[in-house]
């Protein structure tokens, strides 16, 4: 299956490191009681409600451990499904499907878990209102990419992908600068002309000397809502204004409100739950 939004050679080198933790002295408990010509056919089904994402890579899954796998999906990337919904079957060795069982699975309720989360923070940003729900980089080791396309999906967007790809000034850049403006004048003499200068400030004492040295994007951390609309009255269009920090669901609404242009949730990627995804085999 061709998916551009996630190049997958990329990440067989993940896949392949999952088996290999699942699989590093092989499955006993299969290798004794399945026939080895056993023949098979299995449904990814979904249990509750979910956004479905990353059946791509339960396919790849597959065919790592077994080219002659059948798989076939039966959804599209990102569609809202619901308790029972069949996600996708695969067919042939019945020992290979359950020795690709667990990796499969461990991936696509990962990764449904994560844009189920993001379609809920997307569907929060009241009617009318251009706010842009984001991921950050608190996301877990090794697997960014899988992560981020997930947030995609689940139709919210992605902060910068690494250190590499965008300037973001946070506090202990400012301290180490020596000071806000400081710190934007450097960056914008060292970066590339390509990048954009960000700012993370705390008080709006620290907002209005980021816009006078003229930051392009001002990251208002941890502020509380009344705080973030003078912000936004202050900032009038001049920089790109960015809540973060502690962001729940129940603030989503009203950061929108108050007129910020992104709202970035690290919960997206750290703390939101697998979704429950079984493999249940016919017959």
């Amino acid at each position: 299956m061709t998916n551009f939004e996630l190049p997958l050679p990329l990440i067989d080198e993940t896949l392949t490191r999952a088996l290999s933790e699942d699989l590093g002295a092989g499955d006993v408990t299969t290798e004794s009681c399945v026939p080895e010509d056993r023949l098979a056919t299995a449904h990814g089904v979904a249990r509750k409600a979910m956004v479905a994402c990353g059946i791509p890579v339960a396919e790849r899954v597959f065919s790592l451990i077994d080219i002659a796998l059948q798989f076939t999906s039966k959804v599209a990337e990102g569609s809202s499904v619901e308790p029972g919904t069949i996600l996708w079957t695969v067919a042939g060795r019945a020992r290979s499907i359950l020795m690709a069982e667990r990796v499969a699975l461990n991936f696509t309720q990962r990764m449904c878990g994560i844009s189920t989360a993001t379609r809920r923070y997307v569907a929060a940003v009241p009617e009318g209102c251009v706010t842009r729900i984001t991921d950050t980089r608190k996301t877990t080791p090794g697997l960014r990419l899988l992560e981020r396309y997930a947030v995609r999906r689940g139709g919210g967007h992605n902060h910068r992908n690494d250190l590499g790809s965008a300037v973001l000034i946070k506090d202990n850049h400012i301290v180490a600068a020596g000071g806000v403006r400081a710190a934007i004048e450097a960056a914008r003499a060292r970066a590339p002309h390509t990048s954009r200068i960000e700012c993370e400030v705390d008080s709006l004492d620290q907002l209005e000397e980021a816009l006078a040295a003229r930051a392009d994007i001002v990251l208002l951390d941890n502020m509380d809502t009344p705080t973030v609309e003078e912000a936004v009255r202050r900032t009038r269009g001049r920089a790109l204004l960015e809540a973060s920090g502690g962001i729940t669901f129940e603030r989503v609404a009203e950061l929108a409100r108050a007129g910020v242009d992104a709202i970035s949730v690290g919960a997206l990627t750290h703390s939101t739950p697998a979704a429950d995804i079984g493999l249940d085999f016919v017959g």
